[in-house]
């Protein structure tokens, strides 16, 4: 393990020390659960754009895609339990 040496504002260090007591953990313990919270959040991100973008490829590669309206259509009676067929991707418009 590594030590990292950060300074915080004194309004921010009794905040951090008011949440740590509430939450019956140490400053430290608060303080690192909040870092790796942050770098999850920030992996997920970086994974979700990553998809996105090799979808968006993908879109432009093929010329091919699905309207929005007809998706939503879809996943709105997906989510109202209903099953039917998915809907096709076709050439894009232009």
């Amino acid at each position: 393990m590594s030590t990292t040496t950060i300074r915080l504002p004194d309004d921010l260090k009794a905040r951090v020390v008011a949440a740590a007591e509430r939450a019956g953990t140490s400053a430290h313990g608060f303080i690192l659960e909040a870092i790796a919270e942050k770098a999850a959040a920030a992996e997920l991100r970086a994974d979700f754009a990553a998809l996105a973008d090799e979808r968006h490829a993908r879109i432009l590669a093929s010329g091919q895609a699905i309207p929005w309206q007809e998706m939503r259509a879809y996943l709105e009676d997906r989510l109202a339990g209903n099953t039917l067929k998915r809907p096709a991707a076709r050439k894009l418009a232009g």
